[in-house]
This record gives structure tokens, sequence and C-alpha cells, in this order.
């Protein structure tokens, strides 16, 4: 995508004056000699892309050279996104230790915090960021250039900027304002941007940076183990015992795996505090010193055996202590060690905090540092000193179904391309090493290229609403570099029309309009379950309560924390009896969020982490949920600024009436996630013994089961609401329950709800005051058609309301004026709700019957039409007095 050369190459260029030892480091990276190559393709074309393996500089080095070559001046910005929090804060903070800069010149903004002010010229932020400042200035006139890092990762908001700006290009070049947009990929699969006709009519130049700074050589196992496990332990037992000194990382799949592994290796090279006073006339010491520095030697570690222990030892068992100091006996004949001690640390993504920065810090003296993580560590992160990394081939990814809903972890095969990062992390500053735990063969054959966007492969419901809130009506035809599932898309289109912030189009058949509850929705940074039940939080005293819900139910793995049997018996004594029970998983959510304010308000973060290690709570999952809550709490304030909320974190426990409300919010908020226990004789067909708490949902055709961590499971009630639904070994499984009463569905779910039959027994009501009628039904819910209590609902927009509508204007209900001319009334008004009178006298069934073709289903609609058409509905109500009466109903006609 070519463009004349703009004005940035003639901008005044600004000198930075760095430090010796910055200079000395930028130099060595590969990118620093392309810098002339990159800065004529970004002056000469309004979008590049540029390619560069991990530890190239490019992430670091291209926002300097835009800083250098003006593109800062003249109150614009340069913004760079990164896929992850941790990323922006980092690299800014880099940036501007290289730049000689303050951080009001190189600032970050994430979703909690930031330090962007007006002072800002370089500002790093993540994807979500970029898109809220789209909605209120969509040109991004204050930007004169855009770089979309880690493009490769391709999440979703990620793919919807690049589809967005794409267009935005072109409205700046038109108007003579160009925007500078540079990709960056750390993978050479960049044909989804550079070839997709739909992103752009031009292909974008391509620049390739040359490769990481230090080689790595990859070794491969001769034949794939069945345990990468007990594999893992064998390499790394193999590298520490007889590689010179350098870090060790390794790769493994979840949290279970890193801890369990961490145990057995802490076991097997103990560190005790005697260690780190070893006296520099020490063997072990002047060895490790012997080794710093030194080239790697070219060493099959397959010539080396252990012989200490069989492979049935080495196989991690599922019941292994959760606390990583645990220290279990262990057979005496596999406490041989090499006499160096290793520091073993793990790392995962609900690791605490001040527990992840460890393996930033030197390990203590005599010691080899070996980090045990997932694929946390394959991109965001880079660990110091890692000269060994060892793969274990897989990775777990969550699938799920968009017609179902159904989520499932799996651990499959990773990608070719995330094989080469997590090699890449033993190239960062030395040469290093790769051991990978399986064979070339599986590799070559098995292994896919590239991971699938997750676009494809997640829940697009609030995608698809941010983009609507946009007014980016034609979802199918906009330009994703990889697009998702046409039917994908219409299922989640029908989901938001379920939930109200959608409408469809009468006069098209199709999903367009968003509504105004949609907007709303659009505007918390929720999924779009979880903002709608914020906005249906209106009465003050209720709010409080649902935003602590709602922010813990948005953190990633809130309950439970590591220490199990604390939180077995924790969660009972918060949801014990009565209402709070009924509230279910909820009530301990909102327990939990009370007791740990009053912790921190009392004893500050040392007695927030006291409490989480008593009651068995993620600490770091609180922090992030009380930060989210009051980031909804400050954006409701915006809103609506008579709320007046504020972020105390004091909470008084709710009364039951308060549940009770609580409850019916959940329930319209969660309308599609309801589940039915099954009867006796249901039980007994499917062959599940009587006790057992199996439910239907209302969305599948399988049996599902309350998992054990629900508080919900022995009380077993009749009907729920669900968060989450997922399989394991082929059995579903529901989370996060609340109980509710049946007779609630037809009035907060519905959508899905069939009316079949409204009662005359009790008559339907109007109420004149709100101006809406009542009536009592008999219905079903879902697809299967589960039987429901008699209710007494808002009338549904079926024929009869009409015809009942067309009743309460003849009684004079709904226009006061009209009601002294019910005495003359030619027929009681009863007659026009029968369903045969339209045979017998269709002449005074005209009235319902226009009410019907016009769809004015209120006293509202009607006057909209009086307005266009005084006149409205006049003869049809003449036809029901005497011709006498004609005259005055005239004179007072429109009755509004």
């Amino acid at each position: 995508m070519s463009g004349k050369i703009d004005s940035a190459a003639k901008k005044q260029t600004i000198l930075i004056n760095r430090t010796t030892e910055i200079i000395e480091s930028r130099s060595k990276l590969p990118i620093i000699g392309e810098e002339q190559v990159i800065m004529e393709a970004i002056s000469e074309n309004d979008v590049i892309i540029v390619v560069g393996e991990t530890g190239s500089g490019k992430t670091t080095q291209v926002p300097q050279f835009l800083y250098e070559a003006g593109y800062s001046n003249g109150n614009k910005m340069i913004g760079v996104t990164e896929p992850r929090r941790i990323a922006a804060i980092s690299v800014s903070q880099r940036v501007a230790e290289e730049l000689n800069e303050t951080t009001d010149i190189v600032s970050y903004l994430i979703r909690f915090e930031g330090n962007a002010g007006s002072n800002t010229k370089i500002k790093f932020m993540t994807d979500g960021v970029l898109l809220k400042e789209i909605q209120n200035d969509f040109l991004l006139n204050k930007y004169s250039a855009i770089i979309l890092d880690e493009a490769h990762e391709r999440r979703v908001f990620s793919d919807i900027l690049i589809g967005i700006l794409s267009r935005i290009v072109r409205l700046r070049q038109k108007r003579s304002s160009p925007l500078k947009l540079i990709i960056m990929s750390a993978t050479l699969k960049v044909d989804d941007f550079s070839k997709n006709q739909k992103l752009f009519l031009q292909p974008p130049p391509i620049i390739e940076l040359s490769s990481r700074q230090f080689p790595v050589t990859i070794h491969f196992n001769k034949r794939t183990p069945h345990d990468y496990l007990a594999e893992a332990y064998n390499k790394i037992y193999k590298i520490h015992s007889n590689l010179p000194a350098g870090a060790i990382l390794v790769f493994l799949t979840g949290k279970l795996e890193v801890k369990q592994l961490v145990s057995k290796l802490r076991k097997a090279f103990p560190y005790r505090e005697t260690d780190s006073k070893i006296g520099p006339n020490t063997k072990c010491k002047q060895s490790i010193k012997k080794e710093i520095g030194k080239p790697l030697p070219d060493i099959n570690l397959d010539d080396y055996d252990i012989e200490m222990h069989s492979e049935d030892e080495l196989i991690l068992s599922d019941n292994s202590s959760s606390d990583d100091e645990d220290e279990d006996e262990v057979p005496s004949k596999i406490m041989k060690f090499s006499f160096t001690p290793l520091w073993v640390l793990p790392l995962y993504s609900m690791l605490p905090a001040h527990k992840q920065s460890k393996i930033f810090e030197p390990p203590p003296p005599g010691c080899r540092m070996c980090v045990v993580s997932t694929n946390v560590a394959e991109l965001s992160l880079t660990i110091p000193n890692v000269k060994y990394v060892v793969d274990c081939g897989k990775t777990k990814v969550r699938e799920y179904d968009p017609l179902t809903s159904v989520s499932r972890f799996s651990v499959v095969w990773e990608s070719k391309a995330s094989a080469n990062q997590r090699a890449g992390r033993a190239g960062r500053t030395s040469p290093g090493h790769c051991y990978r735990l399986f064979s070339s063969a599986l590799f070559n054959d098995e292994f896919p290229e590239w991971n699938l966007p997750e676009i494809q492969t997640t829940p697009i419901d609030n995608v698809i609403l941010q983009m609507k809130s946009m007014k980016i009506d034609k979802i199918t035809s906009f330009p994703f570099p990889t697009p998702p599932n046409k039917q994908t898309i219409l299922e989640a289109e029908k989901r938001l029309v379920t939930l109200g912030a959608l409408e469809v189009d009468r006069n098209v058949a199709e999903i367009n309009n968003i509504t105004p509850l949609g907007k709303s929705m659009a505007a918390f940074p929720l999924s779009p379950h979880y903002a709608k039940m914020l906005c249906l939080s209106k009465d003050r005293s209720l709010l409080q309560y649902m935003l602590f819900i709602i922010s813990a139910m948005s953190v990633q793995e809130y309950l439970p924390g590591d220490n199990v049997d604390a939180w077995k018996k924790t969660k009972l004594s918060w949801a014990n009896n009565g209402e709070f029970l009924l509230l279910g998983d909820l009530m301990v959510i909102l327990r939990s969020m009370g007791g740990a304010s009053h912790a921190m308000k009392k004893s500050g973060l040392g007695g927030l982490q006291e409490y989480c290690t008593k009651t068995g709570l993620h600490q770091k999952s609180i922090l992030e949920a009380w930060k989210l809550n009051n980031q909804l709490i400050n954006q409701l304030n915006i809103n609506v600024p008579s709320l007046k909320l504020n972020t105390d974190l004091d909470m008084t426990p709710p009364t039951p009436i308060q549940v009770k409300q609580i409850r019916q919010i959940v329930l319209a908020g969660m309308l599609d996630r309801v589940a039915r226990r099954l009867t006796t004789n249901e039980l007994n067909r499917n062959g599940i013994r009587p006790n057992k708490p199996a439910y239907y949902a209302s969305n599948l055709t399988a049996i599902v089961y309350i998992h054990n961590s629900s508080v919900l499971k022995r009380s077993k009630p009749e009907w729920l609401v669900y968060q989450e639904i997922f399989e394991v070994q082929d059995k579903m499984y529901i989370k996060g329950l609340t109980a509710i009463e049946p007779e609630w569905l037809p009035v907060y779910a519905n959508r899905l709800c069939k009316t079949l039959k409204v009662l005359d027994d009790p008559m339907p009501s109007y109420n004149e005051e709100t101006g809406k009628m009542f009536c009592t039904v008999n219905a079903t819910y879902g697809q299967a058609g589960w039987s429901l209590p008699q209710a007494e609902i808002e009338f549904p927009d079926i024929e009869q309301k009409y015809s009942w509508l067309a009743f309460f204007i003849l009684n004079g209900k709904v226009f006061p004026q009209l009601e002294d001319f019910r005495q003359h009334l030619l027929s009681k008004p009863d007659l026009i709700v029968k369903p045969w009178l339209k045979f017998l006298k269709e002449s005074f069934y005209l009235l319902s019957q226009t009410l019907n073709k016009n769809h004015d289903d209120s006293a509202k609609k009607i006057k909209e039409h009086w307005l266009k058409k005084p006149t409205y509905l006049l003869n049809e109500y003449l036809i029901w007095l005497p011709q006498a009466a004609h005259k005055e109903v005239k004179l007072i006609w429109p009755p509004s």
C-alpha cells in the first residue's frame, strides 16, 4: 500500500542523549543495521510489515526510530499496542530508559492503570485501550503512527484493530493527514495480512530482519516418550550434572504439572540456607565460577544415563502436595544428587506477583536456577541468563464450541511457530541449547505450522457487540485477517438478540440494530452476560453487591486458591442456609470479596495475604477483581454522575430480600444458561443413581453434572443458572451456580419462553401508571419445551395482546377521556377478546386488527401514531358506539 512521501521525512529530527552503556547494548541488536531501510519504507508507504525473530530488538527500537525521526512533533503521538499488559509496562520502561526520557514522555496505559498524560509522545497500551480510543475518535487524529506489536499472536482485538486501522489509514490519506501503520510479527506467516485484499488493496512491503543475537542449537529426542514429565526430569538432571553454568527453562502445559515437577526437583537437588554460605575456596563455588563464560560444548545428553531411579519412580502423582515448599519423604535411592544445589522456581499465570518476580533475581551463590513454566514464558517474559530450554512439546488449549458454549481444555502438540519461540528463549543473552522431548520425525509430521487465530477458537459475542456499538453492522463483510466462521457470527448475534443487546429489523428480517441496552452493555469491559447484569442493577443498594460479584466472576481462576483444604471448610460457612444458600456459588464470591476487603482495610496487603492463606483464595485474583471493580465504578460515575459511587472497600452483608433480587438479576443476565434437575423417571431411564446431581442444560442434549467445587452440590436445587459449562473426560460439568424459581423464567427469560396459553382466570390487567399489561400464562422454556408453573408476566408479543389492549381502550383504562363513553357501547368490551368474534361481527374486530397491523401495543405507540395522523383509530372506535355519540367523540379525538 504505497502513498506519497509524507512530510514526516522533512520533520525536524530529535537528538537523543543516550548513555554509553545503552549505545553499546543497542549496537548488538540485529535491527539497528536495518534502521535506514525501515524508516525509508515507513516514509514511502502507509503500511509496512516488519518480521523479526524474538530478540531482534523490533519491539524496543522501532518506536525509538519513529521518535527520532520526528513523528511525535506537532502535538502528535506514536502509539504502540501490546497484547499483554505486563509487556506494555515493561517495554515502556525500557524504551524510556534507552531514550533517557521520563515516563511523562514515554508512557503506558492499560486496563487498570497507566501514567500517560498530556506530555506523552510514545504511548504503549493494550489492544482494548486503543479500541476504546477509536470509539471516541475514529480517525485517531492525535496519532501520527500506530505500531501493532506481536501481531503473530492473533489475539481477537488485534485482528479487529488491523481491520479497522486498514480503513482509518485510507481515510487519513484522503484528508492529507497520513497515519503510518507498522505491523510487527515474530514469524514469517504474514500472508493473512499481506495478501488479504479485503485488508489492503496493495500488498504492504515486508521487511525481514536478521535472526536473533545468539545461535541456539536444537536437540531432538531419538524417541518420543509416553511420559514427558519423567523425561523432563531426566533431561534436567543430565543438564545440571554435565553442562556448564546457565539457567534452565522448562516448558510444561499447566499449573499442576509445574508444581509437581518443582516439588520433585527440590527434593532431588535441595537448597539449604547453609549452601549460600559456601566459602570462596569451596569446590562447588569455584567450579561454578570457572564455568561462567565458557562456550557451550557439543554434548549429546542421550549418552548419559541416570542409574539412581526407575522410570516408575518418576511418574508424578496427581496427589502430590499442592504446597510448593512441601518436602515429602523420597525413597533413599533417589537422594543421590549433584553436589551443586538447584534453585527451582515455578512460573504460571496465577502465581502471585511477588513469587513471579523471583525469576528476575539472581539465584543464591553456588546455585543454578531452573524455572519450570507454562507457556507464559514463551513470549512475554525474558528470564535472565537462560542457556538451556527443555520443551515438552505440549500445550494446553481451551477449545470452545460456539453452538453449545461448552469449553474443554485439551493437551495438544504445540505449533512449530511456538516451538521456535520457546527455543528462542535460550538465545537472548548468550548461545544456548534447546532440548525437545520429542523426535524430529514427529515434529515434522504431526506438529501444525501455526496456532489458530484466537477469533476462531473463542466466543466472539463481546467482539460483535463492540463492533456494533462502533456502527460496524455488516460483521460478515468486515476485513478480518482471518474471518471467523459465518455460523459462529450468526450464533453470537442470536445470543445477543436473546440478551436484548441487538434487535431484528422486521423490515429486512435480519439482525441489524444495537438497542439502547446494548449500547449501555458495550460501555463496560465485560462479557455481554455480565454487562447486562450490571445494567439491570439500577437499585443503588444492589449495585455494590453486583459490582463485587461481576468483578470476581470476570477474573480468571478466582476460586479456589492453592489451599484446597482450607477452601472446602470456608465455602460452606459462607453459604449455609436460606436465601444465602440459594444464591449458591455467587454468595461465596460475595462473602470472599467482602472478607478480603475487610482484611485489606484493617491490615493492608499483609492482612490480605494472611486472609487468602487462611481461606484458600488467590490473592492475585482478589487484587485483579478490585482493580476491575474500581474501573467499573469510575465508568458508572462518568456515565451516571448522580450515582456518586466511591471505591471504599467496606461492604455490609445483603439482606435476604436483596439476595433474592440478586438471584433474579443473575437469571436475567444468564437467561440462556438454565439447567433443570432430572426427575426420578429420567434418572432411571438414563441409568443414573437416584442421588446423583444430574441436570439437563437448556442448550444441550447431553446430561450435565454439578462440579465438586459448588456449594449447591448437596442441596441439588431443581432449577439453576450456571456461569460456565465445560467437558472433562467426556462428562459435562457446570460451575458458578445459583438456584432460581421456575416461575421467574417467563418474567426474566421471556425471550426463551413460549406462551402456550393466556389464562382468562385470573383476567389480564392494565397498570395505568406504567401503561403496561399483565397476564397469567402457561408457558414452556427453551427448545426442549420444559413445562413451567403458571406465572404472571408482562403481556407477551402475541396476537391476543392487541385484543386485550383494545379491551382496555374500550373500558377507558388506557385513555381516561373515553371512560364516559363506556356506558354507550353497543356491546360488552369483553366480546373483543373472544377468538370467534371476527367470524360473527368482523367490524367489531377492526380495532384490535388495526393495532396488530401497526404493532401498536402500548399507549405510547398509539400517541406517536396520532402525531402523524390525528384520526388514527377513530373510525374503528366509532363502530362500537351509536350514531348519536359520534359527534361528541370526534370533538375530543385524539383522547390523549
